[in-house]
């Protein structure tokens, strides 16, 4: 290999274009953000209460995936929820849109270049568990990955992280305690549960909701765990709170829709932003 091509490929690292595109929203903004939100499908709304921000388009950024998904924006805001600095997505890609899951998690490198340490991820799931309702706000005690992907597969960058880091705690355990006493002090029916990651986009027959009853799992999505995957291994500390937007297959008899995630993500935004406006502080402050 040729010294400018040896040069080129050092340039071209994952940890490289992380760097790039970090010092590129640094520079369109004085904050300096402490709190990195994901904004799944229907749940965007969120970012558009953020005081003294400004948005990027996906598109601008370098290195960045662009969302594809219908009701992803697809727009990175920077901006204060609560005094607290915070970068909002709305919206984010996912494995069945073609990305790669180093791809998919991209965006949790840049938040750790910037400086970020704790991360909200947000989803609309499949609603597994009988007592979760639709509609019902579900903080995420653990996952399982059946994505057949791992977003940290190949050579690993020791300064990103360890080659082997341990997802004992994948959800801040403070953190959950957080969110499940601030829904309850504002009256927000929350749950406590288990997510599923599949790969999509087809949703799930009602013998692999079966199935995925049968192994623990509460909730089933096709986002969410190469994103957390990537911040455990930067040592960014995650909440995850999944909406339920459609009880999953077979649950009740009647086909799904996504137009049903859309329009459950919007009846719920006024408990969603009161939950995530209530933990912004909590967590900014938590030193557990």
């Amino acid at each position: 290999m040729s010294a400018a091509r040896s040069k080129a490929s050092a340039r071209d690292t994952e940890y490289a274009r992380a760097e790039r595109a970090a010092k590129f929203i640094l520079s369109k903004t004085k904050l300096r953000p402490k709190i990195a939100l994901v904004l799944g499908s229907g749940l965007g709304a969120f970012a558009d209460e953020l005081t003294d921000a400004m948005r990027i388009p996906y598109q601008k950024i370098p290195n960045f995936p662009r969302s594809t998904a219908v009701g992803h924006s697809g727009l990175l805001v920077i901006g204060k929820a609560e005094g607290i600095a915070v970068a909002a997505m709305q919206g984010r890609v996912h494995l069945y849109e073609g990305y790669s899951a180093r791809e998919v998690a991209f965006a949790m490198r840049v938040f750790g270049r910037m400086g970020m340490r704790s991360a909200i991820l947000t989803n609309a799931a499949g609603g597994i568990n009988p007592e979760f309702k639709q509609g019902a706000l579900v903080v995420i005690r653990d996952h399982i990955n059946l994505q057949g992907a791992n977003p940290l597969v190949g050579s690993n960058d020791e300064r990103f992280g360890p080659r082997f880091p341990d997802m004992t705690q994948a959800y801040w355990r403070s953190y959950r305690e957080i969110a499940l006493a601030e829904a309850k002090r504002l009256g927000i029916e929350a749950h406590e549960g288990v997510y599923a990651a599949l790969l999509g986009p087809s949703y799930e027959t009602p013998a692999e909701i079966r199935y995925l009853r049968t192994i623990g799992a509460d909730l089933v999505g096709m986002s969410t765990v190469p994103e957390v995957i990537v911040a455990r291994h930067m040592g960014i500390r995650v909440l995850g709170i999944s909406c339920v937007t459609n009880m999953a297959a077979g649950i009740l008899d009647r086909p799904l829709d996504h137009s049903e995630v859309l329009e459950t993500g919007e009846r719920v935004r006024g408990q969603f932003i009161a939950l995530l406006r209530a933990v912004i502080p909590r967590i900014a402050a938590d030193k557990n």
